[in-house]
C-alpha cells in the first residue's frame, strides 16, 4: 500500500452507544457543552481485549450511576459522528459508534457530573431533530426506523 492510499484513510475513535427504554420511552440526556446524547461513550486504550459489554457497563455505571440495572440486547445501528473537541491540532474529531438496544430494569438513574438534565421521551412521538444532530440524529432515526418502524 502506497503513502497515499494511507492518506486517504479517515482516522476515527471507536464508541458503544446504548439505546435504554423502558414502557415506550427511550433515555436521552443533555451534556455539559449542551447537546443531547445517549448513554456510552469511547473505547479506552487499556480496554482492546475487553468485551463491549463490559465497556457499555463501565459508561453506564460512570454516566448513570451504580444502582442502574439494564437488559442488554443486540447491536441494532451503526453511527458516524462528528464534532469539535479542544485537542491538539486538528480539534475535529470522527467517531464511529455500534448502538445497542437495552431495556433499564431497575435503580435510580443519578447522572454523572458530565451531563444537566435527563429525560425519558416518548419514543412513537418524540422528535429526534429537535434533540439531535450530525451523526446522532441520523443514529436515532436509523434506530426508530429500524426497530419501531417510525418513519
Amino acid at each position: 500500500m502506497g503513502l497515499h492510499e494511507l492518506q486517504q484513510k479517515d482516522t476515527y475513535y471507536v464508541a458503544v452507544k446504548v439505546f435504554l427504554e423502558k414502557d415506550g420511552q427511550l433515555f436521552i440526556f443533555k451534556d455539559v457543552y449542551g447537546h443531547w446524547d445517549l448513554p456510552g461513550g469511547r473505547i479506552k486504550k487499556d480496554e482492546f481485549e475487553k468485551p463491549l459489554t463490559d465497556i457499555i457497563k463501565r459508561k453506564i455505571i460512570e454516566e448513570l450511576g451504580n444502582e442502574v440495572t439494564y437488559q442488554l440486547g443486540q447491536p441494532v445501528v451503526m453511527m458516524r459522528h462528528e464534532r469539535v473537541e479542544s485537542v491538539e491540532g486538528d480539534p475535529t474529531i470522527r467517531i464511529f459508534a455500534v448502538g445497542y438496544q437495552a431495556t433499564y430494569l431497575s435503580g435510580e438513574i443519578k447522572i454523572s457530573n458530565n451531563f444537566t438534565e435527563m429525560k425519558w421521551v416518548d419514543i412513537k412521538n418524540f422528535k429526534p431533530a429537535d434533540y439531535f444532530a450530525g451523526g446522532w440524529l441520523k443514529g436515532v432515526e436509523d434506530y426508530l426506523e429500524g426497530v419501531h418502524h417510525i418513519f
